[in-house]
């Protein structure tokens, strides 16, 4: 299954680079007038389209990125003329460690609430955990970022940056005050879906003839939540934590542009801006990489909870 799905993502990854390719290409504008700026004249613009090879037939453009990815080598930048893959490397881990630190807490938090919901079926913790998902899961993350910069950083308190500004060369843990607003803001995101996924299937964990008979020999409520429901609950539950990983890859867009902090997502919208087309090539396809790369996990990660999965049909 696993080299199965690798090879599907490899396709994946090529019918991306040619979709990716083909958006750049006909991205409104002019590449080389973006590069030059004020100083653009008609000579000058033919001299640059035909430095970066914007002059030849869009196949033939394609083939020379894409045999350069191959190769490692991703371009330079538009923008200042360094490596793409300098520029964006410290990005990638700047992005990574947002998103891991969201995905792990938001997963923690949303089990926690989900077998505690669950466990009080119909109580009114039960319904005001609910209730409040609810209304959270139609909140746009900007919103929420907003709302958390006026509590925490502007109007009613001071705590923490209103901006996650991280010098360059600095490395992201060492400033755990400007991580906790964006890694806030992601958690408060995701935890609605995962913790209504998560009650529905303890639910249905707790109503199963496995439970009643532990209930019925006495066994006590912690062991039956614990051992007997949750890790038959977990399988269903992972997938939608799975897809929240794959929703934190594209909530960061919008995130690192409000709190203004330097990850894959700043710097997507930078480069469209600046039309750095190389830069938005790269950066699209790190993201669409790591889709692929966290789909086949999650699929491990079911089939591994889930033996009876294992089994052929």
């Amino acid at each position: 299954m696993v080299l199965r799905r690798a090879a599907l993502g490899v396709l994946t990854l090529l019918l991306v680079s040619i979709v990716v390719f083909a958006a750049t290409v006909i991205l409104p504008g002019n590449a080389a007038r973006a590069v030059l700026k004020n100083s653009a004249t008609p000579e000058r613009i033919r001299a640059v389209e035909a430095q970066l090879h914007l002059d030849r037939p869009a196949t033939v453009q394609y083939w020379t990125w894409m045999t350069g990815v191959l190769r490692g080598d991703f371009g330079n930048s538009l923008a200042n003329g360094q490596p793409v893959s300098h520029l964006v490397g410290g990005r990638i881990e700047n992005s990574a460690v947002l998103v891991v630190l969201a995905g792990v807490l938001g997963t923690v938090i949303a089990l926690l609430l989900g077998v505690l919901a669950a466990a009080r079926r119909d109580g009114w913790l039960d319904n005001s955990i609910s209730v409040i998902s609810l209304a959270v899961t139609a909140l746009p993350e900007y919103v929420v970022a907003i709302a958390l910069v006026i509590v925490f950083a502007t109007n009613v308190s001071h705590v923490f940056p209103a901006i996650s500004v991280i010098p360059p060369g600095q490395r992201t843990w060492s400033s755990p005050s400007a991580l906790f607003l964006p890694v806030a803001t992601l958690v408060i995101v995701i935890v609605p879906y995962i913790f209504r996924m998560m009650r529905g299937a303890m639910i249905e964990a707790l109503e199963s003839d496995y439970v009643e008979m532990a209930n019925l020999k006495g066994v006590r409520r912690v062991r039956v939540l614990m051992v007997h429901s949750l890790p038959n609950a977990i399988a269903p539950t992972i997938q939608v934590i799975g897809l929240s990983f794959l929703y934190l890859a594209g909530g960061i867009v919008v995130v690192e542009y409000v709190f203004n902090y330097p990850g894959l997502g700043q710097g997507l919208v930078n480069a469209v801006s600046n039309r750095d087309i190389p830069m938005i090539q790269f950066i699209v396809l790190v993201l669409a990489a790591f889709y692929v790369v966290m789909n086949i996990v999650t699929d491990v990660v079911t089939l591994w909870v889930t033996p009876r999965r294992r089994l052929p049909r």
